[in-house]
Parts: C-alpha cells; structure tokens; sequence
C-alpha cells in the first residue's frame, strides 16, 4: 500500500485541470481523466477538453479516447481506470485523477453502489413523459420521490433523471438509499485536494468559460453533432441548449444563457456532492501552486507512516 492516487475535485471551471498538470509535473507522473463529457473525441470545445499544450505537459490518459456513438457506462469506466492503474502504479508511486463527474471518481475509489433491476416499462414510460411533458416535469417527480438525490445528481441529463427515477418507482426505495454500500478495496491509498471558491466568483469563471467556448466556436461543433443529438453522450450542458436553439425553439442568445445557468446549476450540485466529504483536503483556487504541492507533500508522509 505504497502506491497513492491523488484525486483533484471541485467545481466545473475551478482550475483543477491547472493543477493536475503541476502535480504531475512534481510528482513525474501521469493523469487519468474521470470527466465523463472528456471522453469523446467529437466533443471538443463544449466539454473543455485539455488544450494541446495541457495535453503534451503531462500523460493523459481517457480524454477523446472513446466515440459518441460507443455505449460507455460507469462500470466499464471503473474497470477500464482500475485496469490503467495498474499499469501506472508498475512505473509509478503517485498517480493524478482530475475531473468533476463525481459518480466516476466514486466508481474508482470506491466501487460502484448496487442498484436493482427493474420492470423496463417503467423506463419506456418515463421516457414518454420526458417527450410530452418536458424534463421539468420529471425533476418534480425526483424532487418529490427523493429529494436528496434531486440536490446530488445531474437532474439536467434525462438518462441519470430517468435512472433515478425508475429505481424509486422500480423498488419502492429512494435512489440514494442504494448508494451507501461499504467501500470496496483497493490495492492503492488515496488523497483527496480539492479547490473552492466564493460561489459569486464561481459563477463569474463559469460565466467567462461559456464565453470563450462560444468564441472558439461551440456552435458550429452543435451543428456537427446536431444529427445526432438523440445520443446519450450528447444529453449534456452546452449541447442540449444549442440544439434546441437549432431546432428553431430560442434565439443563439437565450440558448447562451441558458447554457450559462444549467452550467452554474450543474456546479452547485458538484459542491453539494463534494461537501458530504470529509476526506477532501480543501484549498483557495488562488492558493500558491507550491503551497498546495507541499502540503500534498505531507498528506503522502502521513499517509505513509
């Protein structure tokens, strides 16, 4: 148990990508990406994929790497990390996990939460409803039936509102109540680094970040992928907003702002996650670089003894 992951949470447009590289670049190591929306290589600008120059400082591993089109699950993400790791941990001590899909990085620290099966109509459904009543109608339901995975879970994608939903009706028992199963182990100790920041100031970066992406030309990737909107890599922020600008229902400004509050939206509910956890060792998102490094430093020594 010499072998340390080092897993670099908190909300979308924080810095961790920033970090993550100086880690890696302290530690000589590489990175492995749990950002769920980073794994598709026609996905682009919308996700915030590392640039060029981020991707050659450091090895990244599970960025692009996949298709839209490929059926991608968070167990076969969980065994394809686990697998990864492995690998790493024969060359390396300490290996960087970065990314703000908490459900992955739970997956790979901890093993994935049992759920049941149940009746696929209720499914079949619950999808009829999303197409004649719109997701809002289906957020209630959630908030109704279990309100705390209403405040936890990405309530913006059908397929993860939908998940939780037919589990509640399937099994008579809240989504969340399945998520508290012991942790599974691992042959690797884990560190937790996290940054904050003021929520105004969040949301400022946020609102900034949308901007850029704009400029670099996020409509023009929408109108590329626009055929294939139907996928489930696609029911993503950033995306959903400027389909339905191309389908006639808002104007490229409204579509905008939209995708500019489901992504704050989306970042208060990543806080939410990471709050109910204690291990995460927190830090300003202005904090000296070196300052982080050296504590993280002491959290390995500690760990050690």
């Amino acid at each position: 148990m010499n072998k340390f992951l080092i897993t670099v949470v908190g909300a979308t447009a924080i810095g961790k990508t920033a970090l993550s590289i100086h880690l890696a670049k302290h530690f000589n190591t590489e990175i492995i990406s749990c950002d769920s929306r980073q794994f598709y290589k026609e996905m682009c600008i919308g996700t915030a994929v590392p640039t060029t120059k981020e991707l050659a400082a450091a090895p990244h591993h599970f960025i692009q790497n996949r298709s839209i089109f490929d059926d991608y699950s968070v167990g076969q993400f969980e065994k394809d990390a686990l697998k990864k790791l492995d690998e790493l941990f024969k060359k390396h001590n300490v290996v960087i996990m970065v990314g703000g899909s908490g459900l992955y990085a739970n997956a790979v620290l901890n093993g994935l939460d049992y759920f049941p099966k149940v009746d696929p109509e209720i499914r079949t459904k619950l999808n009829a409803k999303l197409e004649t009543e719109g997701i809002e109608s289906l957020q209630k339901q959630l908030k109704k039936l279990d309100p705390t995975s209403y405040n936890e879970i990405e309530i913006d994608n059908p397929h993860r509102l939908i998940r939780a939903l037919e589990t509640c009706i399937g099994s008579g028992k809240t989504y969340a109540e399945f998520k508290n199963k012991p942790k599974a182990t691992r042959n690797f100790k884990s560190i937790k680094i996290g940054l904050t920041a003021e929520r105004e100031i969040m949301y400022q970066r946020i609102n900034k970040r949308v901007d850029i992406m704009i400029q670099e030309g996020l409509e023009q990737e929408a109108k590329k992928l626009f055929k294939h909107k139907y996928l489930n890599a696609l029911q993503t922020v950033g995306y959903r907003e400027l389909f339905n600008y191309l389908e006639g229902q808002s104007n490229l400004e409204f579509a905008i702002e939209e995708i500019k509050k489901n992504t704050r939206r989306f970042a208060k509910r990543q806080v939410t996650w990471n709050k109910k956890d204690t291990e995460i060792n927190w830090f300003n998102f202005e904090e000296n670089v070196a300052t982080i490094i050296k504590e993280t430093e002491n959290l390995l020594l500690t760990s050690k003894n």
